[in-house]
């Protein structure tokens, strides 16, 4: 495994981290960052997705897996209401960090591992399989990727229910009926 792979996921749990942790308003902006990291990302790291055959398959489990990790991560944000600012807010905690943080560091570990622990049964699986390294590694930056867009998804989706929940309980107050 080559650098790439260590540098988009340090990024992507930074980016991660930093804008999610504790309470934290939900604006266009912060919806919109992990699109501009992914747009980023992708075309300066990855290496030629595979077309057909196991690299395919593997890079499209690294899709899906990014994605059910990304609706976990997701899972675990708090999202409600703050009428002063009138906008939706977040809370992620400690749980959240940790499914970051142990996701990126078993990513890591692969990527370390596959050169210095288990790099010989890797090459033997990958010649037996006909997947390069370009594949393995890009399934890798997909899982990525795909994980902090679904947690994106999850969170826009978490934000409108509250502040559509918000507008109906304000319209059917008793203040707003006067």
């Amino acid at each position: 495994m080559d650098a790439s792979v260590w540098i988009v996921n340090l990024v992507i749990l930074a980016v991660v981290l930093v804008s999610d942790l504790g309470l934290r308003t939900i604006g266009t902006l912060r919806l919109a960052r992990p699109f501009i990291t992914a747009a980023v990302v992708v075309p300066f790291f990855i290496k030629g997705a595979a077309t057909s055959g196991h690299g395919l398959m593997l890079e499209v489990t690294g899709v899906v897996a990014g994605l059910a990790l990304g609706v976990l991560a997701a899972a675990l944000f708090r999202v409600g209401y703050d009428a002063q600012a009138g906008r939706a807010v977040s809370r992620a905690g400690l749980g959240y960090a940790l499914v970051w943080i142990v996701v990126v560091g078993g990513r890591l570990f692969f990527a370390y591992g596959s050169s210095h622990i288990f790099g010989a049964a890797l090459g033997r699986w990958m010649l037996a399989t006909g997947i390069t390294a370009g594949a393995l590694t890009d399934s890798l930056i997909f899982l990525a990727v795909a994980m902090l867009l679904a947690r994106t998804g999850g969170l826009a989706v978490k934000a409108r229910v509250a502040v559509a929940r918000a507008r109906q309980a304000a319209a059917m107050s008793p203040a707003a009926a006067c």
